[in-house]
């Protein structure tokens, strides 16, 4: 079975040349997440500058999906408002990347709240755990669905 057979070319861009992989020194913020069920872990770190994401890195283990989701949030944060990265969504992260299997819409999930904790650990907000999140396919919760 080829790695590639159910992702995009952008996913496998992403995955095969990921942008912005690192850490950052002097990070303002940094969001870790992982997922208990997969094993994927992602840590993404932002530096901030006039109220706008300056630079932003990420590290992960995990699959073709997590490194790809990583990869293109990190592209789609640089440059904006603290605010316009808190609105990022899952699905957005899945848009951008020209969709993902449904099985790995968790990765586009994971890579969403790793962008958030960054921002509520710059605000104060987060005490930089490491947060296992659910095996979650879609944006929202269980209460969203009824």
């Amino acid at each position: 079975m080829a790695i590639d057979q159910d992702y995009s070319e952008k996913v496998m861009e992403h995955f095969s040349d990921p942008q912005n992989v690192g850490s950052l020194e002097d990070a303002d913020g940094v969001g870790k997440v992982g997922n208990p069920v997969c094993g994927d872990i992602m840590k993404l770190f932002i530096k901030v500058k006039d109220g706008n994401i300056s630079d932003v890195r990420f590290q992960t283990f995990g699959c073709a999906a997590a490194i790809a989701t990583s990869s293109m949030v990190t592209e789609m944060v640089k440059g904006k408002s603290i605010e316009e990265a808190m609105e990022i969504t899952n699905q957005a992260v899945a848009d951008a990347l020209d969709g993902l299997p449904k099985q790995k819409m968790h990765c586009s999930a994971l890579a969403e709240q790793a962008l958030q904790k960054a921002i509520m650990n710059y605000r104060g907000e987060d005490d930089g755990e490491v947060e296992e999140l659910e095996d979650e396919h879609e944006h929202g919760s269980e209460e969203d669905e009824e």
